[in-house]
């Protein structure tokens, strides 16, 4: 595997209101990023000759977007992707340029997640229509990613003795954090008995384990080390990337054990590989936290503690602000506002700037 540590940045970050009712369309949502993140970059639509995105059957397409922006394209791609998408689309756009094929890429995600099409819906207002693997789940109930995930957190909680008051932490650290981000939609904290006194959704999930559904769009600008110097922010370079790794057998993956490994652990010999780091040197993390469990069982599967320590780990106050490894600064997908991965990556980039 080549190695490209070093070689690309991350130069432009953008992004919108996070809101509950953004009364625009995702293409202009879209435009209103990108535009953001080229201008953070100290770029001119002339200098992006390179476009990617992603949705869930729930956004608009990039050949739509550009030309709203005066940009003309050499390489474009529209991918249906969920959450592991971000990562992946950074090193699609690593690989774009390596081939020639174009020299800065602007990555975007723009979606009305709680006005238009919610995840995991159902009716006019579902994000994708019933076909494939959901045949063998939908009909019987199973459609939401919270009971999709439920048998993993359940396991993990039978197997170690991890509890609902200890993952509750994950909240409660992430609300300190939005207490403190003025674009946050939830900026009120809250404790761990608010958490577990909140309304089941499916065991062993609260309301206030759940991420937000929010309207907004979010941009990422990646380009070359040499470009990069020229731009108005100081570059982030990407030490390592790894995209869409999975556990060989991603559907059904609880049948498909053990049930409490996600893809991180696939993934942390890759990046961290490539980077020539391991998990003691890192300062500050962002993880998917689609749900309090998740973001626990990604720092241990990243080797930030011990398998099965990730109780301990969450609730120990090291992921908060102020502790030896603040965990999504802006407050995340359960604070800030739910972007399908992007803001995590925004939020590093300002944090290393």
């Amino acid at each position: 595997m080549k190695n490209l540590r070093d070689k690309y940045c991350l130069v432009g970050v953008g992004e919108t209101e996070y809101s509950r009712g953004s009364n625009r369309t995702t293409r202009a949502l879209a435009v209103e990023a990108v535009r953001a993140a080229i201008l953070d970059a100290g770029l001119t639509a002339s200098d992006v000759d390179g476009m990617l995105d992603y949705q869930s059957g729930d956004s608009t397409l990039a050949n739509h977007v550009a030309p709203d922006l005066g940009i003309r394209l050499n390489f474009y791609m529209d991918v249906m992707g969920g959450g592991s998408s971000t990562e992946a689309l950074i090193g699609l756009a690593m690989g774009a340029i390596e081939a020639g094929m174009c020299n800065t890429l602007a990555i975007y995600r723009s979606m009305n997640g709680y006005s238009e099409f919610r995840i995991g819906g159902t009716g006019a207002r579902a994000a994708q229509p019933v076909r494939g693997l959901d045949l063998a789940q939908v009909p019987f109930g199973m459609r939401s990613a919270g009971q999709n995930f439920a048998p993993t957190f359940l396991r993990h909680m039978y197997e170690y003795g991890t509890t609902s008051e200890q993952v509750a932490h994950v909240k409660v650290a992430h609300s300190k954090h939005a207490s403190q981000n003025p674009k946050a939609l939830l900026k009120d904290r809250v404790t761990v008995q608010d958490v577990v006194g909140s309304r089941w959704i499916v065991k062993p999930l609260h309301l206030l384990d759940c991420c937000l559904e929010t309207d907004n769009a979010t941009c990422l600008i990646v380009t070359t080390a040499e470009r990069a110097r020229d731009c108005r922010q100081r570059p982030v370079s990407i030490m390592g990337v790894a995209g869409r790794v999975s556990k060989p057998r991603l559907d059904f993956h609880w049948a498909h054990g053990p049930i409490t490994r996600v893809a991180g652990y696939y993934a942390k010999d890759i990046v961290f590989g490539q980077a020539g780091i391991g998990p003691e040197d890192v300062d500050v993390t962002g993880s998917y936290d689609a749900f309090t469990f998740t973001t626990m069982l990604q720092l241990e599967e990243y080797g930030f503690c011990k398998k099965g320590e990730g109780g301990q780990y969450v609730s120990s106050g090291v992921i908060e602000l102020g502790g030896r490894r603040p965990n999504n600064t802006a407050g995340g997908h359960l604070c800030e506002g739910y972007t399908h991965g992007m803001s995590m990556v925004i939020e590093n980039v300002r944090q290393l700037r």
